[in-house]
């Protein structure tokens, strides 16, 4: 091979292994920005929680965590199906809600939103955590994603799940009230025997609830197993949203990529 030639595939090789994906990203349908907020094509808000837009819709009189329903019924994809292959795999309701646990506490990276997005506010449906599980080997988020993620693979397990809201925080319940390795049982509505998953720590076990949040106000919102409705594609110039460096990979400066490809050019025209 010509060393022009040697050059070139040298090059393009270590830019296969070393650009991240985000870099090479072609611009995503999934996302629009409307008054200066982030939209997804269900139209909810990932990046405010509050309102009839917010991925949690938190209000005065509550909240309706709708982005679980973008992994659930008719849109269910990986995050249900694993769940599903849970329930295959481990009979015991008890085993099984501790491997899927484990799953999400050990392939999850609890960061933050301004971390990994530069933004103050992002949230991640469960089976966006999922793809990136299954590309990388572990993906990013902060304590709603987790939740998201946990309530969505147990209702595929077989399981009644929650996502409960503490002062400044989010984690997912569990309906299991014959287990007794939790440190904390709660009632939700007058019925006993929920427990808290709180998966964004490594060594958090199944059932521990931090007790900064016993005793204190919590919201909680049993999660149905249906889908939302995607609406028509929005007539909205799309919003690429990819992982800052320091998440994940290695970050190449597109700057960087073109000069490159510049010189690479340059070569060529020089052996002609």
């Amino acid at each position: 091979m010509p060393k022009h030639l040697r050059v070139i595939v040298l090059t393009l090789v270590i830019l296969a292994v070393l650009v991240p994906a985000s870099i090479l990203a072609i611009p995503s349908a999934e996302f629009y920005q409307e008054g200066g907020e982030i939209f997804d094509d269900w139209d909810i808000c990932r990046t405010n929680a509050a309102g009839e837009d917010g991925f949690f819709q938190v209000s005065a009189a509550g909240f309706y965590p709708i982005i679980v329903g973008e992994s659930l019924g008719e849109n269910a994809d990986q995050a249900y199906r694993i769940g599903q292959q849970f329930a295959q795999d481990y009979p015991d309701m008890h085993q099984r809600a501790e491997e899927i646990f484990a799953f999400v506490r050990d392939r999850v990276r609890y960061t933050s939103d301004e971390s990994q997005f530069s933004l103050a506010e992002f949230a991640q449906n469960a089976d966006e955590l999922v793809v990136t599980i299954e590309d990388e080997g572990i993906a990013h988020g902060d304590c709603e994603d987790y939740a998201v993620l946990l309530a969505v693979m147990y209702k595929g397990a077989g399981f009644r799940s929650a996502i409960v809201l503490a002062p400044e925080h989010a984690a997912a319940l569990l309906y299991l009230p014959e287990y007794r390795e939790a440190n904390q049982s709660l009632s939700v509505d007058g019925e006993a025997g929920w427990i808290w998953a709180e998966a964004t720590g490594g060594n958090n076990p199944l059932g521990w609830m931090p007790e900064e949040f016993m005793g204190t106000e919590l919201e909680v919102y049993e999660v149905d197993d249906k889908a939302i409705t995607k609406g028509e594609p929005p007539d909205k110039p799309s919003t690429v949203i990819t992982p800052d460096a320091g998440s994940s990979g290695i970050h190449i400066s597109p700057f960087f990529i073109v000069i490159v490809l510049l010189l690479l050019i340059s070569l060529l025209r020089r052996r002609r």
